[in-house]
């Protein structure tokens, strides 16, 4: 995703760290009164951010080292992004061989780092795991790029107190609300003058990249050592299939039902049926953990549960009783998005549109 030139000499080091650190986040600097520019977001946004900020820093490093960046370009290298191919999950091994012992799964649209290939295997970094996998089962370049684009999500963080959030993109707009510190948001889209839009409610609202640290999730895999924490977390739970009907506690109904507030508090019955949905979809796919509490709190997957939103909802009961009969609905097997396992703000991606949400 990156592309970088080859630098003879060790001080090109210095360099090469800076590229890394900036190609692991975006920290925009606002620019008042520029005419809005839509750029496409995605993975790339994050792995290439393009001119910014971290050009003029590496420029300005290379003159004081008296090095000379204006060389003929190498040919650019392959993207570290690599993707599971699989319809289930794959496993992570600790060596390059089917012998040797597993360290870990990845499960469908799941993601990692590229760390070292050998002889059809690649050995990669996917949350806390870091093994090797058979490269029969993952895709890389411009494949695991599209695919990422297609299942991950661009979030943002509040990187200051209290962030106002506007109904246009400038100082002068009305303002929706505000976030506080801490606070973790999906980015819908993003703009060069240093603007991003975000879901606030259910609506498009503005926030300036000045106060935001904006990261790119893919879903990561799971150690073997988590996978047993979280199994031994859900035999206290019972569930049994019933013609599609799930049985579980009603604890965990509950906490459906404060996932669908979070996620569509404001959207009709049909689409709060419709995210309810989503989730026993994956729970009865084997693409996913095979519980709820386990579907909603995968890493990367609903932004709700990462940023404690979801937690907060839960434990005051500030869910509606219309989001409660939703989750009953979905846990009676009910879905009026078929097996779809996707969805998000609606922004022209082709699927199932309900409401604000598009379904895929």
């Amino acid at each position: 995703m990156t592309r970088c030139r080859k630098l003879f000499t060790t001080a090109a080091a210095v360099l090469m760290s800076l590229c890394l650190a900036f190609e692991t986040g975006i920290a925009a600097q606002a620019s008042e009164g520029a005419s809005v520019d839509k750029t496409c977001g995605g993975v790339a946004a994050v792995f290439n951010p393009g001119s910014g900020n971290s050009v003029d820093v590496v420029n300005a490093t290379a003159k004081e080292l008296n090095l000379d960046l204006t060389a003929e370009e190498e040919e650019p290298r392959e993207s570290n992004l690599v993707m599971a191919n699989v319809q289930n999950a794959l496993n992570v091994r600790s060596e390059a061989s089917e012998e040797s012992d597993k360290v870990g799964m990845l499960y469908k649209d799941c993601g990692g780092t590229v760390l070292e290939h050998r002889d059809g295997w690649t050995k990669l970094q996917s949350g806390n795991i870091i093994g090797w996998a058979s490269d029969e089962f993952l895709i890389f370049g411009d494949e695991a790029l599209a695919l990422a684009n297609s299942v991950g999500k661009m979030v943002a963080t509040v990187d200051t107190e209290t962030l106002r959030v506007r109904m246009e993109p400038n100082t002068e707009a009305g303002i929706w609300g505000l976030l506080p510190g801490g606070e973790v948001v999906e980015v819908l889209n993003q703009y060069d003058d240093g603007w991003v839009c975000i879901d606030f409610e259910g609506e498009d609202g503005y926030v300036s990249t000045e106060f935001l640290v904006i990261d790119f999730v893919i879903d990561a895999g799971e150690t073997m050592e988590e996978i047993d924490a979280r199994i031994a977390a859900e035999k206290e739970a019972s569930r049994h299939k019933n013609f599609g009907e799930y049985t579980t506690d009603a604890d965990t109904t509950l906490l459906l039902a404060a996932l669908i507030y979070c996620e569509a508090g404001s959207e009709s019955y049909e689409g709060k049926l419709a995210v309810g949905a989503v989730v026993m979809n994956r729970v009865r796919s084997g693409a996913y953990p095979n519980s709820i509490h386990g579907v909603i709190y995968a890493s990367g997957q609903f932004t709700p549960a990462m940023n404690g939103k979801l937690n907060s909802v839960y434990a005051s009961g500030g869910y509606s009783a219309e989001c409660v009969q939703a989750a009953q609905e979905a846990l009676a097997g009910v879905s009026n998005v078929g097996d779809l396992t996707h969805f998000r703000r609606n922004n022209g991606r082709e699927g199932l549109v309900i409401g604000n949400h598009v379904f895929y």
